[in-house]
């Protein structure tokens, strides 16, 4: 897209939460920025209205469009001329309050671009899915590791067949932040994770799983179709999952593994999905994202390295510098949100045609992580396979 294609057709963006002392919001601000595709317009930054002013006032927003609940931005925004309007809204709230917001979003006619999970239960995430479909907005659910231009090419490698048949899929996402009971310290993100009221019925599930979950079908394009999984709050007094095991079962028979956990001292970010096919395999480690593993059934390796010329469409338009200058989570959620501003952008006008699928995880993906947290929990309580509707 043009420099001053982008600059002329800047997304109008208003924001739900982020405000001061919120690590997520800076992230998604920062993201939101890099290609020149938004301007923060408005903004409802805190539940707490004296900290939603403050916040606005640092950002430089419009005093005037500085909300103090999202309640009030929705109405006024809503009000003023469409040209003038905030266009689509981020939401990074808690988990247990996206539902709400999302959906009056969508009613009043806003795209959204929401963090995972997109609800707490699957009949509201059914609900948005129906919404969004209805209303013909867009609906991007931030799962940010298919932001990776090196996913990116793994999903090419993968679904293009180049390996041959999928056999057996590998995916954990281990940290270690939670290992102790940090959430008694007062430690703000610690606190509404571990909550139930705030970040639904799924701790590291919710969490960190549905990640894993979104990755393994993003670059393989196989459903569950059933699991069983075994679910544990380690830390004494924990009321959410800490630690989490699955053996899953996918589309066409094919088996896998997916392991979550948080309590893993000495893990930090440690996402990794191998891919085993009948003619080779991939591995992709999100602590060493500029690279991906190849391996061959003749013993051939290679490390694929992100923008070279070799790689495919997908992996690079989702790259911005050359070969060893890494690019890293700022830049692959920057991805997400590019996506999403070029579809919304086709949008402004009825008559263009809509591409599909979309290349950002959508408001359907959103509803297989809301789907993933139901059946591992449904599992873990019946200590059987459970169904998963995909």
């Amino acid at each position: 897209m043009p420099k001053e294609f982008a600059v002329r057709e800047r997304v109008r963006l208003g924001m739900v939460g982020g405000g001061k002392g919120a690590f997520i919001g800076a992230v998604h601000r920062a993201a939101a920025s890099l290609d020149g595709l938004y301007t923060l317009t408005a903004g409802a930054l805190s539940s707490d209205p004296d900290r939603a002013k403050q916040s606005g006032d640092e950002l430089g927003l419009d005093p005037a469009r500085t909300y103090t609940s999202w309640q009030a931005m929705l109405d006024a925004e809503h009000k003023l001329p469409p040209n003038q309007r905030i266009e689509a809204v981020a939401i990074v709230t808690p988990n247990a309050t996206h539902y709400e917001i999302a959906r009056a979003c969508i009613d009043a006619g806003f795209h959204v671009i929401i963090d995972k999970p997109m609800t707490t239960t699957v009949e509201q995430a059914i609900d948005l899915v129906q919404a969004v479909e209805r209303a013909q907005l867009v609906c991007a659910v931030t799962y940010t590791y298919a932001g990776y231009p090196m996913v990116r090419h793994a999903r090419e490698l993968v679904r293009s067949g180049q390996l041959g048949p999928i056999r057996r899929v590998c995916v954990e996402y281990h940290q270690g932040w939670l290992a102790t009971n940090l959430e008694s310290t007062g430690q703000k993100q610690a606190a509404w994770r571990t909550d139930p009221a705030l970040a639904g019925p799924g701790g590291a599930i919710g969490d960190i799983g549905t990640h894993a979950a979104h990755l393994l079908h993003y670059i393989t394009g196989l459903n569950i179709e059933s699991l069983c999984a075994d679910l544990s709050a380690t830390v004494p007094g924990r009321k959410l999952d800490d630690d989490a095991v699955a053996i899953l079962r996918l589309t066409g028979g094919v088996r896998a593994t997916l392991s979550a956990s948080q309590i893993c001292i000495g893990e930090e970010n440690n996402l990794d999905i191998r891919v085993f096919a009948e003619h080779g395999s991939i591995r992709w480690n999100q602590e060493s994202p500029n690279h991906l593993e190849l391996r061959t059934i003749d013993a051939q390796r290679q490390t694929l390295t992100r923008g070279t010329p070799t790689l495919s469409t997908l992996a690079q338009n989702a790259t911005r510098l050359p070969t060893g200058h890494p690019e890293g989570f700022i830049e692959a959620l920057a991805n997400i949100y590019k996506d999403a501003a070029q579809d919304i952008i086709q949008r402004r006008n009825p008559d263009n045609a809509i591409a599909s699928p979309p290349t950002y995880p959508t408001a359907r993906d959103g509803l297989l992580g809301v789907r993933f947290i139901n059946a591992m929990l449904n599992s873990a309580k019946h200590t059987a396979w459970t169904k998963f509707e995909s």
